[in-house]
């Protein structure tokens, strides 16, 4: 039963593109963990201007609080850029939505296809967190889009660390 139940674990992960990695020691306060990243859209037909990207995650008990995401486009027909003022972070997830948390969106022109999210107050460990990144349109190129989340805590003195690998797949308008 224990080997049926990790199977269809890991064929709903795969399924909806979840990545789980690891978030190493400088981050965890004391052992390494499992962060769950979880990316879902409200649309993925190419050029629609209406969609919203939620890239949801876990913060296990024990991790430091989490004062910065930085996400980058690491795979895809074209880079995607997001509306600032049209993005949004919550606690909870994209279907039970908590309190809205106050952020501020940036991109680095030095670093291509990154945006960087800075929450004015850091969220403990065992909350849940969701992005939703509101982008200008979906791409005009259909296909699989990776988005790389690293996670910095509110203590500056440690390293970001890799949240996963966040998964977006576009298919063409009918």
């Amino acid at each position: 039963m224990k080997n049926i139940s990790s199977l269809s674990k890991a064929v709903f992960a795969f399924s909806f593109g979840i990545c789980l990695l690891p978030v190493t020691e400088a981050y965890a306060s004391t052992k390494t963990v499992q962060a769950p990243l979880v990316a879902t859209t409200t649309y993925n037909q190419t050029s629609v201007r209406e969609a919203t990207y939620y890239f949801t995650v876990f913060l296990p008990a024990g991790t430091k609080p989490l004062q910065q995401v930085t996400l980058t486009q690491i795979q895809g027909g074209e880079d995607i850029e997001f509306d600032a003022k049209q993005s949004r972070v919550f606690l909870g997830t994209r279907d039970q939505r908590g309190e809205n948390l106050p952020f501020s969106l940036t991109s680095n022109a030095s670093q291509n296809n990154t945006v960087t999210l800075q929450l004015a107050q850091p969220i403990a460990s065992g909350k849940t967190v969701t992005i939703a990144l509101k982008p200008y349109r979906n791409p005009t190129y259909d296909g699989v889009y990776l988005f790389h989340l690293k996670a910095a805590p509110a203590d500056q003195r440690t390293e970001s660390q890799s949240l996963g690998v966040a998964r977006l797949q576009f298919y063409p308008m009918q």
